[in-house]
């Protein structure tokens, strides 16, 4: 960064100054010209890591961040986007997801992706060796998504958190599986079919999606397919309706037998958890939930982040979570399920609404509480400590 110009009492511009080994050749100008680099990163106010950042953002002990390669179109409204992670990253288990923190016009957003890249770093369905992938579908009104799809070109820096999340095969793997998905639901199946396939003796697959166009990964799992290696139904919502689960006799007739993974809109999964649960399977079936079960909306209220000096209106169904990374608070978390605690803050006063009971909570008398974030909404005014 250059350093500030000075104000001179005269109408006439200066003749410019030389600048330190602009025109020095050979080896002498390189070295003047990254001591005038440096002179200049120490004219400003920075501190000793954010010069290593500009050096080398992706170095071991850096906050952890990652450079998008590639953002490679999956349908007309997913892309998968290829990421070269820095040297903190610890890897993942199929199945799981990554928080990844994007910049969308000065505001920092934190969103959560299913990993689909093998787990052992090899290259696999075009992801370069050692790079991280997550396939995401761009939805209306979806900021990230959406920017992701649309607008990210490779060389952009992102933020990460390390991998987490239970939606995973056990070792060693049951011997019957059955994936059922709908939409972007495919993607943590998809990871563990790229990293597992090999070692499932009988899988079955019911995939839908609403036209065939729609179907993210449709030629690899129709590739899996043909092999004899996955038995794929895809359901087609503009030929053969929405699924019904009562279809899954016809579809996968020894379903109850087999060990399921289900990752999917609320609807599918609430209807499933019913089905199984009235077939006596309900411990069969391991489910990933992005959001709570039921969204009982509230009037809302006004969100005051106390240390982050930040004032949020908020409606009564948008968890606090959401609303607080939508205003580019720094909101913590570990999971998309409300159940592992990583988004618990510390509520001084107000109301929040239980978006799962619609049950609220008010705190008065300068007594404290912890809140998750991903499972309540503003029930009037509310002050966090973040």
């Amino acid at each position: 960064m250059s350093a500030p110009s000075i104000d001179r009492p005269t109408t006439t511009p200066p003749a410019p100054r030389a600048r330190l080994g602009a025109h020095t050749p050979g080896p002498l100008g390189g070295a003047l010209r990254g001591a005038r680099r440096v002179a200049e990163l120490l004219a400003t106010p920075l501190v000793p890591s954010d010069y290593l950042d500009l050096i080398d953002p992706m170095r071991a002990g850096a906050d952890l961040r990652g450079r998008i390669v590639e953002v490679r179109p999956e349908t007309a409204d997913a892309a998968t986007v290829v990421i070269r992670p820095g040297r903190g990253w610890l890897g993942h288990v199929p199945g799981q997801y990554v928080r990844i923190g994007v910049d969308i016009e000065g505001v920092r957003h934190w969103r959560a992706y299913s990993l689909t890249h093998r787990a052992d770093g090899s290259p696999a369905a075009g992801i370069p060796a050692g790079c991280i992938a997550i396939t995401t579908k761009a939805i209306p009104g979806g900021k990230v998504s959406t920017h992701l799809v649309r607008n990210t070109a490779p060389g952009t820096l992102v933020m990460l958190d390390q991998a987490t999340g239970d939606f995973t095969l056990p070792t060693p793997a049951p011997a019957k599986v059955l994936f059922l998905t709908a939409g972007s639901g495919v993607t943590p199946v998809m990871g563990m079919l790229r990293n597992h396939l090999d070692e499932l003796e009988d899988v079955a697959h019911v995939h839908c999606a609403p036209t065939a166009a729609d179907v993210i990964f449709a030629d690899e799992l129709l590739e899996h397919a043909a092999t004899g290696r996955l038995d794929l139904r895809l359901n087609v919502d503009e030929d053969d309706g929405v699924l019904h689960l009562s279809r899954l006799d016809a579809l996968v007739p020894d379903w109850r037998e087999r060990e399921t993974w289900l990752c999917g809109p609320t609807g599918l999964l609430d209807a499933a958890e019913a089905h199984w649960e009235a077939a006596g399977v309900a411990d069969r079936l391991h489910t990933e939930r992005f959001r709570p079960t039921v969204v009982e909306a509230g009037e809302g209220g006004t969100v005051t982040f106390l240390r982050s000096d930040r004032v949020v209106e908020a409606d009564g169904a948008t968890p606090i979570l959401d609303a607080g990374e939508e205003a580019g608070v720094l909101m913590p978390s570990g999971c998309r399920m409300g159940i592992c605690f990583g988004c618990v803050v510390t509520m001084r006063s107000g109301a929040v609404r239980d978006l799962r009971t619609g049950e609220v909570t008010v705190v008065e008398d300068d007594a404290t509480l912890p809140v998750q974030t991903c499972v309540n909404a503003a029930a009037g005014s509310c002050h966090l400590e973040l």
